[in-house]
């Protein structure tokens, strides 16, 4: 169950996750220690231009950040994982890419004594072009569209396990398997490696790289329509479901507890209820954290609206498995199909508790 300290905070509720309001380092400071197994999460970026989200400046940026670092590490479990999305950004008025995203690494790293388990990369097909003077009117630069996606860990061996996430196999892929000796020859590399036979096993997919690619076209999702149906205006900066889905199935195993820092419009826990994992989601704007119920509520815009105002008056909704609408995950493309285990089976059920 959640601590007495942040019933004050719920917005609405799951069977297996809580939206909270309010500053995360207050809420996390109110979390027991090592509880948590994965934080995924995308803070505002330091960009040059206010967003409504409250990005804050580039010189700031880096320590303001730390802050939420360190609250983080004491809740995180020995095994537990902490995935940061950040975007890049240019120095004012100039052609010249800032370096804050870097900046955080080495302070995680060296203040907070997180361990950079992996880099990944976001690569978003979809990303339009900027910044409009540098790559549209100068024509300088080229597209700014793949985000740094830091893998820090609590400690050496974090929970992970890469079975979950494999990728499908190509066409040529199938065939070596099908057939290994016509489309194969085990022999010595030039670059060293000694490649045998079992190259060809059927492992069930392909280890996928640390360049994900996700277009981010949520334009058509089902929480845009609804917000604009309700005349409200969404949140701004939203990732595609696929991001932090691939870490939960990467990350962590069913009934683990998965927490966002910077929930937005809860794209995680709707991705961590989906998935059969415990979840948290904290934001510090409650017009933003009630609006997010629309991933979870049938799609009726006046029941939506109803307890939209319910909860943007301060109050609380729960929401009990019977009345959510269906599943909004969708298969992960980096993810081979995987027949569900009874442990599987098992995740998705259970209320939210952090004793487990």
């Amino acid at each position: 169950m959640l601590p007495d300290e942040l019933l004050q905070h719920r917005v609405y509720a799951t069977a297996r996750g809580s939206q909270l309001v309010g500053d995360s380092r207050e809420v996390l400071g109110k979390l027991p220690e090592s509880c948590v197994d994965l934080i995924v999460t995308s803070p505002p970026f330091a960009l040059l231009r206010e967003k409504s989200y409250g990005n804050k400046d580039q010189t700031e940026y880096v320590d303001w950040l730390v802050e939420f670092g360190r609250a983080a590490h004491r809740v995180l479990k020995d095994t537990g994982s902490l995935v940061v999305d950040l975007g890049g950004a240019y120095q004012r008025g100039r052609p010249v890419r800032s370096l804050y995203q870097f900046r955080v690494l080495l302070e995680f790293c060296d203040r907070l004594n997180y361990r950079l388990a992996e880099e990944f990369f976001w690569h978003n097909p979809a990303k339009l072009p900027s910044p409009i003077e540098w790559v549209n009117k100068r024509k300088i630069r080229v597209k700014d569209s793949v985000n740094t996606v830091w893998w820090f860990s609590k400690g050496d061996w974090p929970k992970a396990d890469v079975r979950n996430v494999l990728a499908p196999y190509s066409e040529r892929m199938k065939k070596l398997i099908a057939d290994p000796d016509a489309f194969y020859r085990p022999k010595d590399r030039p670059s060293g490696h000694d490649i045998g036979k079992g190259f060809g096993t059927d492992n069930g997919g392909a280890i996928p790289p640390n360049l994900l690619q996700f277009p981010n076209t949520e334009s058509n999702s089902g929480y845009l329509r609804m917000c604009k149906a309700l005349g409200r205006e969404s949140h701004p900066a939203r990732f595609p479901a696929d991001l932090p889905t691939f870490f939960i199935k990467f990350l962590t195993e069913p009934n683990d507890l998965v927490v966002d820092i910077f929930s937005g419009s809860n794209t995680t826990g709707r991705a961590a209820e989906d998935l059969g994992r415990r979840w948290l989601a904290i934001d510090e704007r409650r017009d933003y954290a009630a609006l997010s119920a629309i991933r979870f509520l049938p799609d009726d815009a006046g029941l939506i609206a109803e307890q939209l105002t319910r909860m943007e008056d301060g109050g609380f909704i729960d929401l009990p498995s019977g009345v959510l609408k269906n599943t909004q995950v969708e298969s992960t493309k980096q993810n081979a199909s995987k027949p569900r285990t009874k442990k599987d089976q098992a995740g998705t059920q259970g209320a939210l508790r952090l004793d487990r």
